[in-house]
């Protein structure tokens, strides 16, 4: 999979995507993360992108033109596949583990970085196919939230982890929030691992990491918790029906 960074400051993508679990997926030629400075496609003498916005207001607002002609350039050199031209943008979609899935489904993915005030609406207009935000909080830039789109929708790429088991099985992709987990030593501080992590019956095991996401979603996230048990429905056990009492005569 291609993943394609429109972007005012390449080397702040670089430093994330270059490390660990993504670096090796690159190198390992799994995916493979093209950064692309905006400035480089400027026909202003001084390099300039942005400009005051019509009507007034604070900041500068990324212009037209550099955009356009990086995306030009980017999507002429992709190979066929299905691709999609992602703008990151607080009034975006809400990205979450069910658009990380969708994303995982394309070739390529083209991610448009805006800064300052933002980007001409032209533009977003001519090229992107879906505006994704990662909160509903403010940044300096769309660097970070295409970091992170980056690292959610690699890890659904065959090859990028070990197993699938990584990922299906995990906080969110589950529906639920993580189970508490232990390591070594058994005790620290006083207090203990729990007793049935150190049975070695991993049907208990899976049924008390199963009841303790259950308690924790129901804690921290109802909303989680409401789905969950709307589309896994808990089933009562069947009551035995009583025997009537014979009488012999």
């Amino acid at each position: 999979m291609r993943f394609e960074i429109l972007t005012l400051f390449p080397e702040l993508i670089r430093s994330v995507v270059d490390e660990s679990i993504l670096g090796r997926a690159q190198k390992n030629g799994i995916i493979s993360v093209n950064t692309h400075n905006i400035r480089d496609y400027t026909t202003n003498k001084h390099r300039k992108v942005d400009d005051t916005p019509y009507g007034g207001g604070m900041g500068m607002l990324m212009a037209t033109q550099p955009i356009y002609d990086c995306y030009k350039a980017v999507y002429s050199s992709l190979p066929e596949g299905r691709t999609k031209a992602v703008y990151m943008s607080p009034r975006g979609r809400i990205f979450d583990q069910n658009m990380a899935k969708e994303l995982s489904e394309y070739d390529n993915l083209i991610l448009l970085c805006g800064h300052y005030e933002g980007v001409d609406q032209r533009v977003i207009d001519e090229i992107i196919d879906e505006e994704i935000s990662i909160g509903d909080y403010v940044l300096t830039g769309g660097e970070m939230p295409a970091c992170i789109v980056v690292d959610a929708v690699s890890r659904l790429i065959d090859g990028v982890l070990s197993d699938k088991v990584c990922y299906q099985d995990e906080s969110i992709s589950s529906g639920l929030l993580e189970y508490p987990q232990y390591t070594r030593p058994p005790v620290f501080n006083g207090k203990e691992v729990p007793e049935i992590l150190l049975s070695g019956h991993h049907g208990n095991i899976d049924k008390w990491r199963l009841e303790k996401s259950l308690e924790l979603t129901k804690e921290r996230r109802p909303d989680l918790y409401e789905k969950y048990m709307f589309e896994h429905p808990v089933k009562e056990p069947k009551k035995k029906k009583k025997m009537s009492a014979s009488v012999d005569n």
